[in-house]
């Protein structure tokens, strides 16, 4: 419990510091009034929205207003609560405090909640990522597994030479090919599409259904890296925990190999291979930008990549504080899991 708060504490201090990082590039330059009004807005309009967003105050009061909303424990006015619709719990009297959901502002194109913006393309992003990791996870295993017990065959060959070309293989460029190749040049045998995302809408009714065929494409590109490493890894901890005086042991007592190999050889080796799953999950869950654009894809990376084309700085910083509060939880679920898988950790 004292090594996960002190974890939790760090986590903090990190995502403080993506907050400031945040602020200062999104906010601490141009203007984000003439970015909503346009070129033709009059000043009394521009004074107005600059009114709205605290623009007219001190860039370090912008900053601790920012931080204000962002954060779960906040002071506000009874002005501000109703205004932004905040929800949580409050004491006070005009001037309350309490603890609320983070208030990630409002889009200025669309003037939605950026919080609800997000958590509605939240589970597209979950979706893919988890189909991509599940993929990766079990092939890579799998491939590792075998490059080391039948290591300086072909089969280890091939499987060093792929998963060399799978790392270094971009997946925006993976993406192009994937698309263009089985969603273009196959498809009438794949009936796969070129874009698309997990659910379409019924064109009489206004339905919603699901389109998991979708999903085929950019989970198979977005798994592509993670598949190359977890390969890589697996290989490499297992050729070591293959050589160890424990597993002749094993071997000696008259086990089958499928028991020595996977229950005394494979969980010995998890560690590095756990490791590079958290860490490769939250990457996938946070920078599937390109993937999800070029399918067409709608999870995060496509509504900030579209946030951005359009100016709409709100939806991008909570797009980037989603994604490192991500971070911090899936490796910090990491810590805990190394030690339930290796009683050394323990």
């Amino acid at each position: 419990m004292k090594h996960i708060f002190k974890k939790f504490f760090y986590s903090l201090l990190v995502l403080f510091g993506v907050v400031i990082l945040v602020f200062i590039m999104f906010q601490g330059f141009g203007d984000p009034a003439r970015m909503i009004v346009g070129q033709t807005g009059d000043k009394k309009t521009m004074d107005n929205i600059r009114k709205d967003l605290y623009l007219d105050q001190p860039k370090w009061k912008q900053f601790v207003l920012y931080l204000d909303d962002v954060s779960p424990l906040c002071v506000h006015s009874k002005a501000d609560i109703e205004k932004k619709q905040l929800k949580g719990f409050f004491i006070g009297g005009d001037t309350k405090f309490g603890l609320k959901v983070p208030y990630l502002r409002r889009s200025y194109q669309t003037k939605k909640d950026v919080g609800q913006v997000l958590i509605e393309a939240l589970p597209g992003t979950l979706l893919l990522a988890l189909a991509a990791m599940i993929f990766a996870t079990v092939i890579g295993i799998l491939l590792g597994v075998l490059a080391a017990v039948k290591k300086g065959t072909w089969l280890d060959t091939s499987a060093v030479f792929a998963s060399i070309a799978g790392i270094s293989a971009p997946s925006f460029f993976m993406a192009i090919i994937i698309a263009y190749l089985f969603g273009v040049v196959l498809h009438p045998y794949t009936g796969l599409n070129l874009t698309g995302s997990w659910f379409d809408i019924d064109e009489v009714t206004g339905e919603k259904y699901l389109t998991i065929k979708n999903l085929i494409l950019p989970a198979f590109t977005l798994g592509i890296r993670p598949l190359a490493i977890i390969t890589q890894l697996t290989r490499s901890a297992m050729l070591d925990v293959l050589s160890q005086d424990y597993i002749r042991t094993a071997y000696a007592k008259g086990l089958s190999k499928t028991k020595v190999v996977f229950k005394h050889g494979l969980r010995n080796a998890l560690n590095p291979v756990i490791t590079a799953i958290t860490g490769w999950f939250a990457e996938l869950l946070a920078g599937a930008f390109f993937v999800e654009y070029i399918f067409g894809w709608k999870g995060l990376g496509k509504i900030t990549v579209d946030a951005l084309e359009k100016l709409d700085y709100p939806v991008v910083m909570g797009s980037v504080l989603i994604s490192a509060c991500i971070f911090i939880v899936i490796n910090m679920l990491a810590d805990v899991l190394y030690g339930v898988v290796d009683p050394r950790v323990r």
